[in-house]
């Protein structure tokens, strides 16, 4: 990641009091508002209801007037409760009938994750084209010109990635002295992320007297750091406790290290929608392959695969091609599909945290579902420890491959899945790489000495 440059890094010292900004209290917002009632303007109501939304959620319902009304937002709801909305109305409301200047957008939300950035863009797309606002995504792993010619092209609505856009501010493509409206979404895991830094630099040249809203899973005292600098008599919300929602059932399955993946095979055998979760890399890769020639469909989700492959293996996992996707940690937040039946945490997480953003993949919006730990012996007291720091009582038990509670977990078995064939590709026919490299050294040795044939 690029370090900003010194004419963008202005002194730590406190903002300015706001002008005109009116103190919110908290409080949970009636159970009988509607979107009408809240303040939302008409265009966004009925772009709402061709998308099939009729009736806010809690968050939403909690957070809306105050948001309307251009109050900061300090918001926190379990995973699928509706943030995205709760952040992404106001937004479209309050820019609309203003003028945005070249690379100059006057919104601005801040994601972890390439994942969550595309789909905090599919959410705002619609509800910013019935406002005549436009949206674009500014993330890493793709070629730059796209963003730098939408931001041109004086795109109002910027969903970014902190390091692509630190880069392209660097670069003297994006200026945030005009931005009206900042949210930070998944703030805790920037957190996790070390990205709280650049976060930091990126609003502090946004103008210290526009509206801030924070949304997150969890509040803890990292967010602190950007609450206290960034945000003016924010009105806090929260919806549920922070912890497992009661429609999930967890079990702890102990195995031995050896039946690992074969358990794993029984449990995301059946006709259900799987997520597994891994902690490296490698073994999301490994895992994924392991379960194909298995006869299980799988699909991979990790950093080390290319952004168009990340998003072709997430919309084949959406849109139900493949049923079981083995992802890495930092995919847990760009994970948002409805109709997950099962999480399996293949590798125990460390931290109630990740443990329960995990598992919020499942039992989404009042929906039911499992998650399921695997450990081994030497893991039970880690694993314990953090199901006592997560307020999760699982149903523990021993298991192997053949034991009949994976069947019952699964359901019946689903019609095995034929591994693809394995081709080899001849360097000249090869997909299209950069000219620099290994990969263009690799393409030059396929031709050396054939000139003239």
């Amino acid at each position: 990641m690029s370090a900003l440059p010194a004419e963008h890094l202005p002194t730590e010292q406190a903002a300015p009091p706001r002008r005109g900004r009116r103190r919110g209290k908290p409080g949970a917002a009636p159970p009988t508002v509607t979107f009408t009632s809240a303040g939302v303007p008409l265009p966004l109501v009925a772009a709402l209801a061709e998308e099939g939304i009729t009736a806010p959620f809690p968050i939403q319902a909690a957070t809306l007037p105050d948001a309307l009304a251009g109050l900061d937002i300090l918001g926190r709801g379990q995973t699928g409760s509706g943030k995205t909305l709760g952040f992404s109305i106001p937004l479209a409301a309050r820019l609309a009938d203003g003028f945005t200047s070249a690379c100059r957008p006057r919104g601005l939300v801040l994601v972890p994750t390439r994942e969550l950035a595309s789909q905090v863009q599919a959410v705002l797309a619609p509800l910013a084209r019935a406002m005549d606002l436009s949206v674009a995504t500014i993330f890493g792993g793709v070629p730059q010109n796209p963003q730098v010619a939408a931001l041109r092209a004086r795109t109002d609505i910027i969903v970014a990635c902190p390091g692509r856009l630190a880069d392209l501010i660097e670069q003297g493509h994006c200026h945030l002295g005009d931005v009206e409206v900042s949210v930070v979404d998944e703030a805790d895991h920037m957190s996790d992320l070390g990205f709280l830094p650049v976060v930091r630099r990126l609003l502090d040249m946004t103008p210290p007297d526009g509206q801030r809203m924070l949304f997150s899973a969890t509040l803890d005292k990292d967010v602190d750091v950007l609450v206290r600098r960034f945000m003016t008599d924010p009105v806090g919300h929260a919806v549920g406790p922070a912890e497992a929602p009661s429609a999930m059932i967890h079990h702890l399955l102990t195995v031995a290290p050896a039946d690992r993946t074969a358990v794993v095979a029984v449990l995301t055998s059946g006709s259900g929608r799987s997520l597994v979760f891994t902690r490296t890399k490698h073994a999301a890769h490994q895992l994924a392959h392991q379960l194909t020639r298995a006869g299980i469909g799988a699909g991979e989700l990790h950093g080390d695969l290319t952004q168009s492959s990340r998003e072709r293996n997430l919309a084949a996992f959406a849109d139900g091609s493949v049923r079981v996707m083995v992802a890495t940690d930092i995919a847990a937040r760009g994970i948002h599909v409805d109709g997950i039946d099962l999480v399996i945490h293949a590798d125990s997480p460390t931290e109630p945290k990740a443990y329960l953003h995990r598992s919020g993949r499942t039992a989404r919006a009042g929906a039911a579902g499992m998650v399921i730990t695997l450990q081994t012996p030497a893991q039970a007291g880690d694993v314990r420890a953090l199901m006592r720091k997560a307020r999760v009582v699982p149903l523990a038990a021993t298991v192997t491959p053949r034991s009949a509670l994976l069947r019952s977990i699964a359901g019946e078995p689903a019609a095995p899945v034929r591994p693809p064939a394995r081709t080899t590709t001849r360097p000249e026919t090869a997909s299209a790489v950069a000219g620099t490299g290994r990969g263009a050294a690799a393409l030059s040795a396929g031709f050396r000495g054939r000139r003239g044939r």
